[in-house]
């Protein structure tokens, strides 16, 4: 069977193409086609346990249990301190990891958008390899729950890609993502794989519905990559197999709504746990502390925060800060593991100031009754900087398709935001916009473009 595979950053959706034409998502959660890309595990060993005994019987099997072999020896007396019945995965995916996350904080491996890291310069082997088996360990999941909704086998897929997985690392860094996307749905029991970007998939999606030739500056503000796609479109292009030449431009980079949300969460809440107040040597506290604590899409940051010796440091200094309280909740942070948490709470701030001139987010997990007023002035500020770099990759997009879009297509997540479109008029002029289906979009443009090359 033939589906289309968006592995998103936010995200993660499957579609089959239904009768006459028509794009079907198949529910991968109870009542839900979209499930959100996080993994929560008891261990970090069992990511490798489920993905081991998966793989039991297939042609993979006997090279990964020799390549994990030292991680599969101790798995018995992991399994026993966990106290985990034989049946047990000790694995979440999906809103159960959320759950899992929020009831647990300071226990187990929470892991959300793991794809903004496939991409990371400087990884090592063990590091890339460890990527592999959490894309592999979700992929097997949502295929296995795919297939159990449709009750068929599920072989061939085109799976989504942003134009850049990273801002820097340029072809090794998408070459390597690639590499673990393939290896992991290679391994998950997809017999053919390809991949689309995004936007493109987004435009495909778009052009069905079109009765009349268009250039289209595809905008896609995913969770982890912003992407615009220059493209011709419409009845005389729709159909083709090959699309290279109507394919004007492309530009993206590693910017997208979980930025917004970390740079919401930075300016807005780290203020309360002591960004902005001084040493009593007059000092200022230094900031990185504070991007350390909300970076959830960086490794090696989030690695500095959640380390012994910056739990040490952070000790160390609330004899010498002005405000010990305000520093005392970034403690709180870094002992219970919240970045997460606070860091949703930014996003939750973020989609209802979309319609709503003020927000009040709650922040209990760090201290009771804690919260703090957002205003759309607040997060216009905050995210200023980002809306301005996505504004400027749709510019080089136009600039290198050497023409101007007759309209510009928005889908992503974040594409629905007033600022967003505010941002991009006030760059590029007065050119008609359009919302898709801020999450549907890509996956629909992924299913038709997979029964295009395989049926």
């Amino acid at each position: 069977m033939i589906v289309g595979f968006d592995y998103g950053s936010s995200n993660c959706a499957i579609g089959t193409m239904a009768q006459e034409q028509q794009v079907q998502l198949v529910e991968l959660e109870a009542g839900r086609c979209y499930l959100p890309s996080t993994l929560y595990a008891q261990h970090n060993a069992l990511v490798v346990d489920f993905v081991a005994n998966k793989l039991k019987g297939t042609d993979f099997a006997e090279s990964y249990q020799h390549s994990r072999s030292s991680l599969l020896k101790g798995m018995p007396a992991i399994r026993r301190d966990l106290d985990l019945a034989s049946g047990e995965t000790g694995l979440q995916i999906g809103t159960a990891a959320i759950e899992e996350y929020i009831d647990f904080p300071e226990e187990g491996y929470f892991v959300k958008s793991p794809k903004s890291f496939f991409g990371a310069i400087g990884l090592k082997p063990q590091q890339i390899a460890f990527f592999e088996d959490i894309a592999t360990a979700m992929i097997m999941q949502i295929k296995a729950r795919a297939e159990q909704q449709l009750q068929q086998t599920i072989t061939h897929t085109v799976i989504g890609r942003p134009v850049n997985f990273q801002a820097v690392g340029g072809e090794q860094s998408n070459q390597q993502a690639i590499d673990i996307l393939t290896k992991a749905a290679k391994r998950a029991g997809f017999k053919e794989v390809e991949f689309l970007f995004e936007p493109l998939a987004a435009g495909i999606d778009y052009e069905s519905r079109l009765h009349e030739d268009q250039k289209v500056l595809v905008v896609d503000i995913g969770g982890g990559t912003s992407d615009c796609s220059f493209v011709q479109m419409g009845p005389s292009f729709r159909g083709r197999s090959m699309r290279d030449q109507d394919f004007l431009s492309h530009t993206g980079k590693r910017l997208g709504g979980n930025d917004l949300d970390i740079a919401t969460a930075y300016r807005n809440f780290m203020p309360l746990c002591g960004l902005g107040s001084t040493l009593k040597s007059g000092l200022p506290m230094p900031n990185q502390l504070y991007w350390q604590a909300c970076k959830i899409n960086d490794l090696h940051l989030q690695s500095e925060f959640y380390s012994q010796a910056n739990a040490r440091n952070l000790n160390a200094m609330l004899r010498d800060v002005s405000e010990p309280s305000k520093l005392a909740r970034l403690l709180k942070i870094q002992h219970s593991k919240l970045s997460h948490q606070i860091v949703r709470q930014a996003e939750l701030s973020k989609i209802s100031l979309s319609s709503n001139t003020q927000h009040v987010a709650k922040l209990d997990c760090i201290e009771p009754q804690l919260s703090q007023e957002i205003t759309q002035a607040d997060l216009k500020e905050a995210v200023s900087d980002s809306l301005k770099q996505i504004c400027d990759l749709a510019q080089d997009a136009i600039t290198c398709a050497q023409t101007q879009p007759d309209v510009i297509y928005l889908t992503g997540g974040s594409a629905q935001s007033p600022l967003l479109k505010a941002a991009l008029t006030q760059a590029l002029g007065d050119i008609p916009m359009l919302n898709g289906d801020n999450f549907g979009s890509v996956t629909a443009g992924l299913t038709k473009w997979a029964h295009q090359i395989y049926s």
